[in-house]
């Protein structure tokens, strides 16, 4: 059943079957937004349940029906024979004034439904409660015993960015973003944040239906029709703020924009990530900046953040803070912060509030990397998949919710679809069990009814498959696999079912491609260290790489990957491919790019062996080819780690648990380059291991040789960063500060024999203090840590 977007009257959908039964709502039509959210909640309910919902002013007591109301209301809009009984509900239900709160209760042995709300939006989300709720046979209104719900956080919110940049959201219309402000405030998302029509981005995109300024305008007119908060995120982007001529010029627009909004709740000024202000001139433009937002919006609230600022511009923002602006009403927390959450709200004035700006939509290279992942699914499905993380974000809430006064969520369109809806249940209420709220999910979005759990089950079995090695034996990829695979077409099969199918089966493609091609590598790998002539192992390892070619299953899933691609664009706008969907980047979620990269060494195997060719002599040819074939395998004695292959770096010290620390300020993490294997390099080169600002990187050793000389062969390579390391070995520098002169880059040196005497070693990489920025770029991709004997072992 699809879903149909209409601006200008309510959603409007057609029944697939005859009404079963009749439902009657009676709600209160004193205010706009009160009869914008009932007869779109009777329209989404009708849909919902395949019953008539019917609008009235009178409680049908042999009908079902729903009261939807102010509390102060629902004695007026009760008949009299109710009136006893609603009293004797309402007393025993908590009296709280809390903004948006609302109570349930059932009335006339369950025919009745009162929902009760304090104000305008507890109706919103009351209604929401129900539509969750609904059942799709039978009787459709549920029967709870009656209960008060309010929001554990006063701010939940989400960002919508209408630019190139998006994965999704450039190809939208207005009528779709009303659908995603109607869809999430049924889970309790009270705000929508809207980026500014000039951010780090261009101008336009091909995809865009609207002028940028136009959209951002009718998103804060919708804002208005239900109810909800709308955020302004207004990065600061000119060159120079010093500059009297750019500090005028900025402010004409700025006023040129706030003044066209019908509604502005927040304001969130970023310090960087984008922007490059330092705090000292940041806050005087931010004070005049607030003269002219009140002037148009009084009651609009000025955030600010401290993203991407150095140590010492850290320290500014926290003398300037502590100053309490007169214009200033809270700081927000967001990417690229040189403290986590807990250290910043520790260093703020207690009665200021904090937000939290966390990034649910990126897997890696981002505040929130996937933990411990496998290199394959990082080289292909890449930094911005469909990435429902469940588990992992009730984790990161938990974790943070006594330091923040609410959130806003980064996204950059419908790849994060589940997480968004994950935050809302747990900024209503932050013990909503990851299970409860993919049951919801499944049962509002997809009508899967009865079969919720199921539906459930399989979304939460992508975030496994992602758990494990993709080829452990206990992975769990063909058992998502199955599970989805045994599953009926929900009743609702649009773009969020599509998307989840999507990524089912890119995991299980991946793991079949992968296998073959390794299997295809090691046979090379085999005959390149197996006896013969240089030539003759050569031709081997070439007719091994060769002769592999996909089977049925994998020939089946490319196509239904292609297939399911072509849908999403023309369902939703998501765009999976730069030059078919006009994605803005590989980066940006464009992963059908990558179904067809090499998910082996071969390219740099072929290119190895041409080199090898050209070698003057059998035996430099020879002894060439053996390292090949054995590169990995360390010398007798000696260690080896593929740094960012969680299954090949046994002495790296990992930190603390990423559960306690799931920003990883602490934890080591798990990256891999912006290319393909395609480029010549190794996949052991592509992944590598790294740490943020000054947490320095370690391997630990033990049970080493006391009468040894140790040396230590490392491989730099990753992102194209030039930022100097320094290398120590038990607390000793042993190599200076020293940029990568290239990318790959191998080094080698020598421990002096001191060192490594006690028979344990750490080896640590350390960058220079104070950085800002995203605090990446320490990579390191192999080591190689190799004896050498020094003298005779005594006799003992």
């Amino acid at each position: 059943m699809l879903r149909y977007f209409v601006l200008s009257t309510i959603l409007v959908t057609p029944l697939s079957s005859p009404a079963q039964q009749t439902v009657h709502v009676v709600c209160s039509r004193n205010r706009p937004v009160e009869e914008v959210v009932a007869l779109r909640f009777s329209m989404e309910a009708a849909q919902q349940t395949h019953s008539k919902w019917v609008q009235g002013n009178a409680v049908h007591l042999r009908e079902r029906t729903v009261v939807l109301a102010r509390d102060m209301e629902v004695d007026h809009l009760l008949p009299r024979q109710l009136h006893a009984e609603w009293r004797q509900v309402r007393q025993h239900l908590p009296a709280k004034q809390v903004a948006e709160g609302f109570s349930v209760a059932t009335l006339q042995d369950g025919r009745v439904l009162v929902i009760a709300a304090n104000d305008a939006r507890g109706e919103l989300f009351g209604a929401g409660w129900l539509l969750r709720h609904l059942n799709a046979h039978g009787d459709p209104l549920p029967h709870p015993a009656p209960f008060f719900s309010a929001p554990d956080k006063p701010v939940r919110g989400y960002q919508i960015g209408y630019r190139m940049k998006n994965n999704t959201y450039d190809a939208w219309t207005l009528p779709q973003f009303e659908q995603q402000m109607w869809d999430l405030a049924v889970f309790g998302m009270n705000t929508v944040q809207v980026i500014a029509p000039i951010s780090d981005d261009d101008r336009t995109s091909p995809l865009f239906h609207a002028p940028p300024l136009d959209v951002v305008v009718g998103l804060s007119a919708l804002s208005q029709k239900y109810g909800l908060r709308y955020d302004l995120y207004y990065p600061e982007m000119a060159k120079d703020y010093t500059d009297p001529k750019q500090v005028d010029a900025e402010l004409k627009q700025f006023e040129g924009l706030v003044r066209r909004l019908p509604l502005v709740d927040s304001l969130h000024v970023p310090g960087g990530d984008p922007g490059h202000t330092a705090p000292e001139v940041l806050f005087p433009l931010l004070a005049k900046e607030s003269t002219i937002l009140h002037r148009y919006h009084p009651q609009a609230t000025i955030w600010v953040s401290a993203q991407g600022f150095t140590a010492e511009r850290f320290q500014h923002f926290y003398d300037l803070v502590a100053q309490r602006p007169s214009w200033l009403n809270g700081v927000f927390f967001g990417p690229q912060s040189r403290e986590g959450l807990p250290e910043e709200r520790a260093k703020i004035p207690a009665d200021l509030p904090v937000e939290f700006y966390p990034d649910i939509a990126h897997t890696m290279h981002a505040q929130f990397p996937v933990p411990e992942w496998d290199p394959i699914f990082a080289l292909t499905e890449g930094r911005e998949p469909i990435c429902p993380r469940p588990e992992a974000f009730t984790t990161t809430y938990r974790r943070y919710a006594a330091d923040n006064s609410g959130f806003m969520l980064y996204s950059e369109g419908v790849n994060d679809d589940v997480n968004k809806i994950v935050w809302a249940a747990l900024g209503w209420n932050r013990n909503t069990s990851p299970s409860t709220t993919l049951q919801e999910y499944a049962r509002y979005f997809l009508g899967a009814g009865e079969r919720s759990q199921a539906y459930a089950d399989a979304i939460a079995g992508l975030e496994q498959n992602w758990s494990t090695q993709i080829l452990a034996t206990a992975s769990t990829i063909q058992n998502t696999h199955q599970q989805f695979a045994n599953l009926p077409e929900p009743r609702i099969a649009d773009w969020r079912w599509h998307s989840l199918l999507y990524r089912d089966a890119y995991d299980r493609y991946l793991q079949i491609k992968r296998d073959r091609e390794l299997s295809s590598e090691q046979a090379a790998l085999r005959a390149l260290a197996a006896p013969g002539t240089a030539q003759q192992r050569m031709q081997a390892a070439t007719q091994a790489l060769q002769h592999t070619h996909p089977g049925s299953e994998e020939t089946e899933i490319h196509s239904h990957l292609e297939a399911l691609a072509g849908k999403l664009f023309h369902e939703v706008g998501l765009q999976l491919s730069i030059p078919r969907y006009g994605a803005s980047n590989w980066e940006r979620g464009a992963n059908l790019d990558r179904i067809d990269t090499p998910l082996n060494d071969r390219t740099w195997l072929t290119s190895e062996m041409h080199s090898v060719s050209a070698l003057p002599d059998e035996a430099a040819k020879q002894a060439r080819l053996q390292r090949i074939a054995h590169w990995q395998t360390p010398a007798p004695g000696g260690y080896y780690d593929d740094l960012g292959d969680p299954a090949n770096e046994p002495h790296l010290v990992r930190g603390v648990p990423w559960t306690q620390d799931p920003e990883m300020y602490r934890t080591a993490i798990n990256g891999i380059a912006d290319r393909t294997l395609e480029n010549g390099w190794r996949l052991s080169w592509l992944s590598y291991a790294e740490t943020l600002y000054e947490t320095p990187l370690s391997l630990r050793y033990t049970g080493l040789n006391p009468d040894a000389a140790y040396t230590v062969r490392i491989t730099y390579a990753g992102e194209n960063y030039a930022l100097p390391m320094e290398v120590l070995a038990n607390g000793t520098v042993v190599r200076p500060l020293n940029l990568r002169k290239a990318n790959p880059q191998e080094v080698e040196f020598a421990l002096p024999p001191s060192i490594t005497k006690s028979g344990t070693l750490t080896l640590q990489w350390q960058r220079q203090p104070g950085a800002g920025g995203s605090g990446r770029g320490g990579q390191v991709a192999e080591v190689w840590l190799s004896p050498g004997m020094v003298e005779p072992p005594q006799q003992r």
